[in-house]
């Protein structure tokens, strides 16, 4: 690892477990302060011990409790110069047909409404920085915003959405004269803690695994530290040209089709 980010300040949410979990190693292991927040005491506390970052208890959706974040980053740090929207869920979901209003709520409040007072509230802090208005700031989409599920109504709307987010708060972060970069990366299957326990829990362990392996024509899924280099090289200077952009990590999963 580099140093790239030393001195910059990083904000996780959904930073607990999987791609978030991953992200706060990886920008701590390339020099950053790292703030981030769940709703999973236990596991944040794991998290934090093991990795020297700064766990807050918090729930994105909730707009109320977010000055109150962002004061106590600055009021520790000084700045911030990174945030990973990354907090997300399926809870709830189904077909269009049968979800439930609760459910739909449930999904569009945090992947949605979450991630839009994210970003709204980073690039709020990040006006602030000394030295001037700049930052990155790192959405998590998903192959599905290009691909829907029909079993997956809210998630798929969401994740969809956050792309026009990240175009949108990427014009005005330019047009209003800062340098604050906004973009969205869209996964494809990853292999996090929990697709790897449904894998060992399904009845036949090495089909599931070739299901989830086959998605991709690459035939493997991606790792967490794929998807985590990816979210280091957005949040440093390598990428200072980069805003507004959907770059997908999926293994060409969503690129097209073999011909007949």
């Amino acid at each position: 690892m580099t140093d790239r980010l030393k001195g910059r300040v990083a904000l996780v949410t959904g930073g607990t477990s999987g791609i978030g979990a991953g992200a706060v190693e990886r920008l701590r292991a390339e020099g950053a302060e790292v703030v981030f927040t769940g709703s999973k005491a236990e596991a944040g506390a794991e998290v934090a011990a093991r990795t020297g970052a700064h766990f807050h208890p918090h729930r994105v959706e909730q707009a109320e409790t977010w000055p109150a974040l962002v004061e106590a980053i600055r009021a520790r740090f000084g700045r911030l110069d990174i945030a990973f929207a990354n907090a997300g869920t399926e809870a709830g979901d189904s077909s269009v047909e049968d979800i439930g209003i609760d459910g739909w709520n449930t999904v569009i409040g945090v992947n949605l409404t979450g991630v839009m007072l994210t970003v709204q509230h980073a690039i709020r802090a990040m006006r602030g920085n000394p030295g001037g208005a700049a930052g990155s700031i790192i959405i998590t989409s998903s192959m599905n915003a290009h691909r829907a599920m029909g079993n997956y109504v809210a998630y798929s709307v969401s994740k969809t959405a956050v792309c026009a987010l990240a175009k949108s708060a990427a014009i005005h972060c330019a047009t209003s004269g800062t340098q604050i970069r906004v973009n969205a990366i869209l996964p494809g299957v990853v292999e996090t803690a929990l697709i790897a326990d449904v894998i060992a829990r399904s009845p036949d362990p090495a089909a599931a695994r070739a299901a989830f392996e086959g998605m991709s024509p690459m035939k493997r899924m991606a790792s967490v530290a794929d998807v985590t280099g990816l979210v280091a090289f957005l949040a440093s200077d390598e990428a200072r040209h980069i805003s507004g952009a959907e770059i997908l990590i999926d293994g060409a999963s969503t690129a097209g089709m073999m011909g007949v």
